[in-house]
């Protein structure tokens, strides 16, 4: 066993103010940064399993709101420091103190930078934390944000290791947060999926729910767990190897559907803007089709290639690395993109030659990939040419000139500034046209329903009159070719009725975002506008505008006398002044963000909820979808 002692812990600098900019450390005070404080505990366990010490880990959510994280790792080391202090002591109120700061310490860590135990403490009322090791049970307190209540002591005798670790966030500054069981259940079953070895379990005490994961078959589970519900053409295929000291893992499998979903993870860390790693495993799995069909003499010729995007068409894949702490690079704070160099070549050779080892000994699965493939490289040179006739204006009758006319646009020059609206149905587009500001608002009316992307290809996108207009408009492409830096728009926003279509429109276009323009939510662009769903006269006072039931139901609570309340049935009831005042006017208006937070969630939710079977989607909307009408607002 690797020495993990006192020693093994270096500080590099003093805690600075967290609390007074926790968002530096955590990115904000949302619910997102309450739940990085479970993230980086949760970490610090994972660490000692990838490192082979532990295999467990337990997170309780208790009912004053605090968290319990335990495992069965080493324990943290509970000699004196060098600086005077217990280690404990150290390690959780010293920022960057830490064991991935020493090559003894961790060879394999996600967590990078080693902030985490004592921004948590920083950030929390009270701390708690019980460390087995030694053959000693030793507990130390804090409050306040780090202030020692108890200082490190010995209180009985054990054969285990491990450590416990118990928080309860300063909810002063997590205002409207609360931990969430459903987050942390999704966070940790990707985390037992990409550690075989692991066995995770979490318990909310007072909702009492519990649930627990464990998954021999890692990445393989994993992948069948996103194309759950879909029609596969084959078993999940799983390759595995080392080079140069970087270990790679990886599983793919192929569906019916149009869409690719990439998932990829260095140290048990996600990186959801790819990096070197997720370079090379396109280009080798393009080479490696690429060279079969030659072979095969399914292509010829270079005008015959394959490209990437075509050979992805319908693949779902997990990409695991585990990278030395020497030889990692992350471009950026948030560890979302691979810098490492060595992880592009590496990645590639690995999966070259595992999959052109698996196509030469499996010829119908290899057909049956590459038949899907051929195809999706036919529909995108139809796609392309049909988008490149439209620009030149030499398509049929010159239809898509007359359908951009629809499209009122911005005055002003720079993109990032000017928005996008799509507004439902032409009545509220006149209304929204009147309203708008010209320099920076532009207006794109819809007329009905679009078309559901989520059984769609590019080709029927192409082909479909409203999305081509929605794609003109952006200018920034469509599927593989989309450049989310040549959009005409900083914001893209759809504004609907607020009520059951509306909502049925917003998924479509949702959808239709998340498949051939998935860019521009990753870059935070996308948005949905909140239109009031209620209006309220209190005598001679004008009127208040009211977003939805709850806050009209608090709202009412405070009215004395009389008033008149009215719903508002779609925007084209408003008039234009209403309309911008309400949700048009940047000063104003309330605007919902679209986030892709884990992507194979996400997959799985589009798949659900807009695919082709309906028994798995009508069971999970009665399961998860409330039905009661707030009778009183109706009347």
């Amino acid at each position: 066993m690797a020495k993990y002692d006192a020693s093994s812990i270096k500080i590099l600098e003093g805690l600075e103010a967290v609390r007074k900019r926790p968002g530096m450390y955590i990115g904000s005070t949302d619910k997102r940064g309450l739940h990085h404080l479970v993230w980086e505990i949760v970490d610090n366990a994972i660490d000692e399993v990838i490192n082979g010490y532990g295999d467990t880990i337990k997170i309780i959510l208790n009912p004053d709101e605090s968290i319990t994280i335990s495992d069965n790792g080493r324990g943290v080391p509970i000699g004196m420091h060098e600086s005077g202090k217990s280690t404990p002591e150290v390690i959780y109120t010293v920022l960057h103190a830490g064991g991935k700061f020493e090559s003894d310490g961790y060879k394999v860590s996600g967590g990078l930078h080693g902030v985490g135990a004592s921004v948590v403490n920083a950030l929390s009322k009270r701390m708690d934390v019980t460390i087995y090791t030694d053959g000693k049970i030793s507990n130390i307190r804090f409050f306040d944000g780090g202030v020692v209540e108890s200082p490190l002591k010995t209180i009985g005798e054990t054969k285990k290791t491990g450590t416990i670790v118990t928080f309860l966030p300063d909810y002063e500054m997590f205002k409207n947060a609360s931990f969430s069981y459903t987050t942390i259940v999704e966070r940790m079953q990707e985390s037992a999926f990409l550690l075989p070895n692991l066995t995770v379990q979490i318990e909310d005490v007072a909702d009492k729910k519990s649930c627990e994961f464990h998954y021999e078959n890692g990445l393989v589970s994993f992948v069948e767990y996103i194309n759950e519900g879909k029609k596969v053409l084959h078993k999940v295929i799983s390759f595995s190897g080392i080079k140069n000291n970087i270990e790679v893992n990886i599983a793919l499998q192929y569906s019916e559907s149009y869409n690719e979903n990439i998932l990829s993870f260095v140290n048990n860390v996600k990186t959801g803007d790819g990096g070197s790693h997720e370079v090379g495993f396109k280009s080798g799995i393009t080479k490696a089709f690429n060279d079969y069909a030659k072979v095969n003499n399914l292509i010829k010729g270079r005008d015959g290639n394959l490209e990437g995007s075509d050979v992805r068409e319908g693949l779902s894949a997990v990409i695991s690395l585990k990278i030395p702490e020497r030889m990692l690079q992350f471009e950026g704070q948030t560890k979302g993109k691979l810098g490492t160099p060595e992880a592009k070549s590496v990645t590639e050779s690995i999966l070259y030659e595992n999959l052109k080892f698996f196509l030469e000994e499996n010829k119908e699965v290899a057909l049956s990939i590459l038949d899907k493939a051929l195809k999706s490289k036919v529909a995108r040179e139809a796609a392309r040419k049909a988008r490149e006739a439209a620009r030149k204006g030499t398509g049929k009758n010159s239809k898509e000139r007359v359908l951009s006319e629809k499209l009122t646009k911005a005055t002003g020059r720079d993109s990032a500034k000017n928005e996008l609206f799509l507004v439902e149905g032409d009545s509220a587009g006149g209304s929204a046209k009147s309203a708008r500001l010209p320099k920076t608002q532009a207006i794109l009316p819809l007329r009905g329903k679009v078309l559901n992307c989520e059984k769609a290809s590019t080709n029927d996108i192409a082909n479909n009159a409203e999305l081509k207009q929605i794609e003109y408009a952006i200018g920034a492409g469509l599927g593989a070719d989309f450049d989310v830096k040549d959009s005409n728009y900083g914001k893209v926003i759809i504004m609907t009725d607020a009520d059951v279509d509306g909502s049925h429109i917003q998924i479509l276009l949702i959808t239709f975002f998340y498949r051939f323009m998935r860019p521009l939510i990753e870059a935070g662009m996308l948005y949905i506008a909140s239109p009031p769903l209620y209006s309220i006269e209190i005598g001679n006072k004008g009127k208040e505008y009211i977003a939805d039931d709850e806050e009209l139901r608090e709202r009412k609570k405070t009215i004395k006398g009389n008033f008149k309340v009215q719903r508002f049935k779609g925007l084209g009831e408003m008039d234009a002044d209403e309309l911008f005042k309400t949700t048009m006017d940047p000063a104003n208006r309330r605007l919902l963000r679209v986030n892709l937070n884990d992507a194979a969630l996400a997959e799985k939710r589009i798949h659900l909820l807009m695919g082709d079977q309906v028994e798995p989607r009508k069971e999970w909307i009665n399961e998860n979808v409330d039905f009661t009408l707030e009778d009183d607002f109706r009347k």
